[in-house]
């Protein structure tokens, strides 16, 4: 049996068994323990996994350390529920802007939010056989589910057994933390870590934060029916992307009802028998209303406590373990990899951070987390995607640009589909074709950002681009048209004289 209670998932309906079953079964027994292993994880996220499960493909000798949920944050409390949720308000919102295509709807249409988190439910516990301990084990990873902690130089300790390890991996994650709002501590509130429990949509539902779960999450629950109140503290939402392109989410978030409370200053919160009341000025204005529900959607703490990496040299503060370049800790033997030491806290960059790990801890190699190009989504409708430097980024470095905007109100696809608000925007080196960054604002700008990814990656410039066909009539039209107006630029004066006066000799 295992020494750690995981936390409880509710409903216990028959889809969460399921869960359960696979990613923390109520009567796993641990295994002996090897004499020694190749690397030993602790955690069992995207980052955790990958590490394991690819050094076990090449043949090492793995360990890996769970003490709650196998998958972690991603398949339990973040991408997979949130993005089912995200699909059903889009489809709500589908029903709802039917009229302007034609299409007549019954009047008195709603969304059952009961079956929209049934649905949830059966999808997740679905995936979550893709990250089970019984998986994990099959692929010749020995899976230990409690509590880990160092106890020597090459030692961990988990459920009273001792593992030995040549090399090890810090891949604990984040979790969701409460700011310091007065009142927050004598409120019920919802993280992300328990929003997924819901089985009944809240008449107002307070968010705070407006950073990309606050946003989601506000748009999803407006267009279920939710009275929605998000207060930010910065202007507008999305206070990292560009300006542009969270003018035009923020607009759309408006239309779907999201009541906008930014500039939030002398935020108090206090219990109320009817819920919880806020209190909050914005713009000048004060404001104070009750909510049934509320969402802090603010704040992420490392999950460091209780590893004992101080007995081991290991580095860390508030934001997490400290590594060097190559995901290495202040102790050699030690690495670390995803939301416990990186600033882009994604699926996929643990996923790619792993794999460095398993490159220089297993094989001595020198692969460097610099060296990814992480592109980044947030899934509101329209979506915002980016990769690279933002403008400001650049001026910040010293990097002049030249940056070339294609709006989707001229892209036919945009326009059949009713999908005109949007833009992708590449920013290039000045006087050359060399993308440093790129934003995308679409309906799928979070597939769009691929193309633009692998042109960086694979040091095609926007005059590649602009030279590939693409399919007609497809959003990805807008991508290829950036590379046009980059052409366009090199049709200088000289070269345009030239042209006509070779086209007039030809006559």
């Amino acid at each position: 049996m295992t020494e750690q209670t995981p936390p409880p998932v509710l409903p216990w309906d028959a889809y969460n068994q399921k869960l359960v079953s696979n990613v923390h079964p109520a009567n796993w027994k641990n295994p002996t323990p090897a004499p020694r292993y190749n690397l030993v994880v602790i955690g069992g996220g995207t980052a955790g996994l990958v590490s394991a499960v690819g050094a076990a493909g090449l043949g090492a000798k793995v360990a890996l350390i769970e003490k709650h949920f196998m998958g972690g944050d991603c398949l339990n409390v973040g991408c997979v529920p949130s993005k089912a949720i995200i699909r059903a308000a889009r489809a709500v919102a589908t029903v709802r802007e039917a009229g302007e295509f034609g299409v007549k709807v019954p009047p008195g249409t709603t969304a059952d939010f009961s079956k929209i988190m049934e649905r949830m439910r059966r999808l997740r516990a679905d995936i979550s056989s893709h990250d089970s301990a019984q998986r994990f084990t099959e692929l010749g990873v020995d899976i230990f589910l409690g509590t880990g902690k160092f106890t020597g130089p090459d030692t961990i300790e988990v459920g009273g057994q001792t593992l030995r390890f040549s090399k090890a991996v810090i891949a604990t994650g984040a979790r969701a933390a409460a700011p310091p709002i007065p009142g927050l501590k004598e409120v019920p509130y919802l993280t992300n870590e328990s929003l997924f429990s819901l089985t009944d949509l809240p008449k107002r539902l307070g968010v705070i934060g407006a950073g990309p779960i606050g946003c989601e999450m506000a748009q999803s629950f407006a267009r279920f029916g939710s009275e929605v109140f998000l207060v930010e503290a910065e202007h507008g939402i999305l206070p990292r992307e560009d300006r542009d392109a969270s003018e035009i989410v923020r607009s759309a978030m408006e239309r779907d009802g999201v009541k906008l409370l930014c500039c939030g200053k002398d935020l108090i919160l206090a219990k109320d028998p009817n819920g919880v009341r806020l209190q909050v000025g914005s713009h000048g204005q004060g404001y104070d209303f009750l909510v049934d529900q509320l969402l802090v959607a603010v704040g992420r703490a490392p999950n460091v406590e209780g590893l004992g990496l101080e007995t081991v040299g290991v580095e860390f503060d508030k934001k997490g373990v400290r590594v060097n370049d190559r995901l290495q800790t202040a102790n050699p033997r030690i690495y670390a990899c995803g939301d416990i030491c990186s600033p882009y806290q994604f699926t996929h960059a643990a996923d790619f951070m792993a794999r460095i790990v398993i490159q220089n801890a297993l094989f001595k190699g020198r692969a460097r987390a610099s060296s990814l190009i992480i592109p980044w989504a947030t899934y509101t409708s329209p979506e915002i995607a980016h990769v690279g430097l933002y403008e400001k980024d650049a001026m910040a470095q010293g990097i002049e640009l030249d940056t070339f905007t294609q709006e989707l109100s001229k892209v036919d696809r945009a326009i059949l589909d009713g999908e005109t608000a949007g833009f992708v925007r590449v920013h290039v080196r000045k006087g050359t074709d060399e993308i440093v960054g790129a934003t995308v604002v679409a309906v799928h700008a979070g597939d769009l950002i691929g193309e633009l990814t692998l042109a960086m990656k694979g040091k095609l410039g926007l005059k590649t681009l602009g030279a590939t066909i693409h399919p007609y009539p497809t959003l990805a039209e807008a991508i290829r048209r950036t590379g046009d107006l980059y052409n366009r630029t090199r049709l200088t004066s000289f070269v345009k004289n030239f042209i006509h006066r070779w086209l007039a000799w030809q006559r």
